[in-house]
């Protein structure tokens, strides 16, 4: 069977938080930096008034599924789930990332689970992410203790409503955080989609705009959200995390590389690229994709006449950027170095099995 490439899966995020804590708001936010992205939304209002979903749906038309009056994670199991995935990532829907907003109630680690349940060879997991609401965390806490729970299963966590916050307080919450996830910051729910999806390279459309150029005219002449200085242009929300770039002509040695990827340190909450491992599978390369501790390859055949390099990029916050090119500098295979078989087991430990199965040699 010829191996799945990672650009024919779809990443599937989980949005979670409490009541209040800004998803709606994040969500909306990454519909208006998409540039070209095609995101569809499962978007799970608790009660019978869907508010949210008509949000959304109003930028996303018939890409958003709207379950209403209850809680995702208690009104359906996994397989129903799969109903509503197999919509959104059929390839007729032409999506290139889901998100599920989940309702304030819902329990996150079981859409989690049945995301990762899901049955559907086009869905991979895209990370959990959790909003917290920084002004109103201590009351939350107190009145809803499960949110460490919450935040103790997450990817990424971001951290809201900052500008009602002091800095020293601010700082004494990340510390109380704690936990593996990278933690971001954001006023108004503005954070890079960088974070969450790749974007697709801007077009020049021809005729009418589309909604995102409208809204991206308001922001850019002051009409948009009044959210002060620090949430203003796409380029300063980059400030809120560390992006760094691997690149390497000579193969990766797996074990090697697989003792990093299996302690990445707290924060780093994105891999993503092309990983080659030379003689130890001279025939394909190897797409990788992690978000928080979830990881997984896939090989592909090299394309002809293409470099044989292995290029990386790594995303989170409050990394050590140069302990990270470090680690990956020192993955890297050294000049004569034998890679057999066996030093492949760790890396095909995270490769789908379908994935993984090839047709035997007509020698064998």
């Amino acid at each position: 069977m010829s191996p799945t490439g990672p650009t024919q899966q779809i990443p599937v995020v989980v949005l979670a938080g409490f009541l209040g804590s800004g998803k709606t708001t994040l969500l909306n936010h990454l519909l208006r930096a998409s540039r070209g992205t095609r995101i569809g939304a499962i978007v799970n209002d608790f009660g019978s008034i869907e508010i949210d979903a008509m949000t959304v749906a109003g930028q996303l038309g018939d890409s958003t599924l709207s379950l209403g009056n209850g809680c995702l994670c208690c009104a359906v199991d996994a397989s129903e789930l799969d109903v509503y995935l197999e919509k959104l990532t059929r390839p007729a829907a032409r999506l290139d990332v889901v998100v599920i907003e989940a309702s304030g109630l819902a329990e996150p680690q079981e859409l989690v689970r049945m995301v990762l349940a899901s049955e559907n060879p086009r869905v991979v997991y895209g990370g959990l992410v959790e909003v917290v609401d920084a002004a109103e965390y201590e009351a939350t806490r107190e009145k809803h203790p499960e949110i460490d729970r919450h935040l103790a299963v997450a990817d990424l966590v971001v951290l809201n409503k900052t500008d009602r916050v002091a800095r020293a307080g601010l700082d004494r919450l990340r510390a109380s955080l704690g936990g593996a996830a990278s933690v971001v910051e954001s006023v108004y729910g503005r954070v890079d989609p960088e974070l969450f999806f790749d974007r697709r390279p801007s077009t020049e459309r021809v005729g009418q705009l589309a909604f995102e150029d409208l809204l991206d005219d308001e922001e850019e002449h002051g009409h948009g959200e009044a959210c002060g200085s620090e949430c203003g242009h796409a380029a300063h929300l980059h400030t809120a995390y560390e992006s760094v770039a691997f690149t390497s002509a000579a193969p990766m040695d797996p074990r090697r590389l697989m003792a990093f990827l299996d302690s990445r340190p707290e924060g780093l909450y994105r891999i993503k690229g092309f990983v080659d491992f030379g003689a130890a599978d001279p025939r394909n390369r190897y797409g990788v994709h992690a978000v928080g501790r979830f990881l997984r390859f896939y090989p592909e055949p090299w394309p002809p006449g293409e470099e044989r390099l292995t290029q990386l990029v790594l995303i989170g916050s409050g990394t050590d950027a140069d302990g990270l090119r470090k680690s990956l500098e020192a993955a890297v295979a050294g000049p004569g170095e034998v890679q057999d078989e066996p030093a492949m087991w760790g890396v095909l430990r995270y490769v789908q099995h379908d994935e993984a199965e090839e047709a035997p040699d007509a020698d064998d």
